[in-house]
């Protein structure tokens, strides 16, 4: 009978957290156990707790590394998209549903855990990302691209948007194909809404 390891691990918690998000994607947040992912990265059952006390713990590392991920693939996107507004939005948008159809998991985690009491890491992480999309509006208001006046009443309708799109393919009520071609014609329907004059 072979033994159950010890700790002797690389990198446990980085491993812990892919298995988790593997397991988000198959089975849902409910069903993450720490021991089930100890088992997976062939380490004790008790090694996990090194790295996160509790199953809490877990779901919130797993939560603030999304957000991390959602930020660096919209200033990926960000910086690949020009000067020109129009571009820089349909880049951004494009990303964001990317991620959300994808990841809708891990989407879900996140804003879930960061509307719980006591989650001011993640607070803080989720403020990189949608203070990226608030900076971009104010961005086509000085272009005077967009009407002026409140750019996070402005950010909500287009994450309304974006977000009502993403749960659309997400239940499978939109084609994924079609996805591109959406997120343009609601990124332009946005602009033109939203134009001055």
């Amino acid at each position: 009978m072979t033994a159950v390891p010890t700790y002797h691990h690389g990198n446990l918690r980085a491993t812990l957290l892919d298995a988790a998000e593997r397991s988000l994607r198959r089975y849902g947040a409910d069903q993450l156990s720490l021991r089930e992912l100890a088992r997976e990265a062939g380490v004790s059952h008790a090694a996990p707790r090194r790295h996160f006390p509790d199953r809490q713990a877990l779901l919130d590392a797993l939560a603030e590394a999304g957000f991390a991920r959602l930020d660096a693939q919209l200033r990926a996107a960000l910086a690949g998209a020009g000067a020109e507004f129009g571009p820089r939005l349909h880049a951004v948008a494009a990303a964001y549903l990317r991620f959300a159809t994808e990841d809708a998991a891990l989407l879900e985690l996140m804003f879930t855990a960061k509307h719980r009491e006591g989650a001011d890491r993640l607070v803080a992480a989720a403020a990189a990302p949608f203070g990226l999309m608030n900076e971009l509006i104010e961005e086509g208001q000085a272009q005077g691209v967009l009407e002026p006046g409140d750019p996070q009443r402005a950010g909500i309708v287009l994450y309304a948007t974006l977000q009502g799109i993403a749960t659309l393919i997400n239940g499978s009520l939109v084609a994924s194909e079609l996805l591109d071609g959406v997120v343009e014609t609601a990124v332009d329907q946005f602009i033109r809404g939203s134009r001055r004059g």
